[in-house]
């Protein structure tokens, strides 16, 4: 690309566009989708009288700055005992999203938004996914509320499923709740616009972090990685941005994570199936043995989440700078998620290795990801005492594909985020960096820039290299039509 053309959105919806279809997904929604959509003009309402009305209560989101399709609320409630009751209410997109429909052949066709540097491709049409089906500000909706009644210790007392209507009282953002929380900056104006809200959030989070706290005792990961996203200078990618977790992302991630295994548990009592996710023990567990001991951690030679949680802890104390580049390398060595379905009298699916739970499903994000929807089915059928509505051939086979097409979407996204950082690199040919290597394999060696948040690959000079080395690279070539980006390794780092 001529470093004189700078249209960079453009080039890059293109791509993104392009992407897509070599992936097997669709970029655009069918005629009949669009049909569908024209027809629905208001949210849905229920078909029947089961339903609570706890629009009354402190509900709030909190998201990024300029996210539309809300997927859940929060509220909590103090008990006596030192107890806290902590409500999720996640959208009942299921309610207008009707198995079968167009609408929702494209969802299961994608299973997922895809979220690329210059265009979304919603799951599900935004008319719904940031308005109909969304938890908006001060909006009527339908949910199903996960109910959960947590101990001082932060383990779970009790738990419940139910549907309800629900009004988001609060539109909140992650990064100024967080500075709010720790003390380093003021109230959120729509958070001291609601009288008792910031009351509320401060027992969500003292409730997070118990529920936390309880977690790493029984081996969850705590992993701090950074994700880097392409900032525009109008049309001009001018740098890629790290994001980072925060205490207010925290309250949303540990509630989440307790409300997919009440869920997960709940399919399971009422002797229903389930799509659980699952990351199953890790097979590169010799390496992570090997970065422990190049940290003075001795790890044990079978795979124990405790232990490889208490390096973790014991590495982040020693280096936080550096904390988040040994994060990456060793998610990337305990290999991705997938989906398996779950069946009543067979043996259990997997757990989660990360966040050392044995029972766990995807059900919060319904108006991103289809397997949330499916979750969102299998519920109302245990709820109404209704017959399972996928059979078990129909469920493997949405496990399979979900899996599947997931793994096809965030290649999408990051084909699309490698053009955006080619773009941004592609005037420094012949220019050195300091990087960590992210990945070895047969199809190639990876590595991360440290101080541009850039990955690329170790095209010269990547015999033996591994996870977790720190390397000096230079850059050879970019790409930006099929986000390339290619180093040379010139000197082992420091720490290798």
């Amino acid at each position: 690309m001529n470093g004189a053309d700078k249209q960079h959105h453009a080039i890059l919806q293109r791509i993104a566009r392009k992407a897509m279809v070599a992936r097997g997904l669709l970029p655009d929604f069918s005629p009949a989708a669009l049909a569908e959509l024209a027809r629905i003009e208001a949210p849905a309402t229920p078909a029947d009288g089961l339903i609570r009305d706890l629009r009354g209560l402190l509900w709030a989101s909190i998201d990024n700055d300029d996210s539309r399709d809300l997927d859940q609320l929060t509220v909590a409630e103090s008990l006596p005992e030192d107890k806290v009751k902590v409500l999720v209410a996640v959208a009942d997109v299921d309610a207008v999203v009707r198995s079968g429909s167009a609408i929702d052949e494209h969802a299961r066709r994608n299973t997922t938004s895809v979220y690329t540097a210059a265009a979304i491709f919603p799951m599900i049409p935004e008319k719904l996914s940031t308005d109909v089906t969304s938890l908006g500000a001060h909006e009527d909706r339908l949910a199903l509320v996960v109910e959960m009644v947590i101990g001082g210790d932060g383990s779970l007392a009790d738990s419940d499923v139910y549907r309800a209507w629900v009004r988001n009282q609060a539109k909140l953002a992650y990064n100024s709740v967080a500075a709010w929380l720790d003390g380093n900056g003021p109230v959120p104006e729509s958070l001291a616009a609601v009288a008792g809200l910031a009351e509320n959030l401060r027992l969500q989070d003292e409730a997070a972090q118990r529920m936390k706290n309880l977690r790493q005792v029984h081996g969850a990961l705590s992993f701090e990685t950074l994700e880097a996203k392409a900032v525009f200078a109008g049309d001009e990618v001018c740098e890629m941005a790290v994001e980072t977790s925060n205490r207010a992302k925290d309250i949303i991630a540990d509630f989440m994570i307790a409300a997919n295994g009440v869920t997960a548990r709940y399919l399971s009592a009422k002797a229903l199936p389930s799509l659980r996710r699952v990351v199953r023990t890790p097979k590169r567990w010799d390496r992570i043995v090997e970065l422990a001991e190049q940290h003075g951690f001795e790890l044990p030679d079978e795979p124990d989440s405790k232990s490889l949680e208490a390096f973790l802890l014991a590495a982040k104390a020693a280096d936080p700078l550096r904390f988040p580049d040994l994060s990456l390398a060793v998610i990337k060595l305990l290999g991705s998620g997938q989906y398996v379905a779950e069946f009543p009298g067979q043996t259990a699916a997997p757990g989660h290795f990360g966040l050392a739970v044995a029972d766990y499903t995807h059900s919060t994000a319904p108006n991103r990801r289809y397997p949330d929807i499916v979750t969102q089915r299998l519920l109302k059928a245990a709820l109404a005492g209704q017959p399972v509505p996928y059979d078990r051939g129909a469920l493997e086979s949405l496990a399979t594909h979900c899996t599947k097409q997931e793994d096809a979407a965030k290649k999408v996204e990051r084909q699309v985020g490698k053009s955006a950082a080619a773009m941004l690199l592609e005037s420094r040919i012949g220019e050195r960096f300091d990087a960590i290597v992210t990945g070895a394999a047969d199809k190639g060696t990876w590595v991360r820039l440290l101080h541009v948040a850039v990955e690329g690959k170790l095209a010269q000079g990547w015999q033996g290299c591994d996870v977790g080395q720190r390397v000096r690279v230079e850059l050879i070539r970019t790409d930006v039509e099929q986000g390339f980006i290619d180093f040379k390794k010139v000197e082992l780092g420091p720490n290798c």
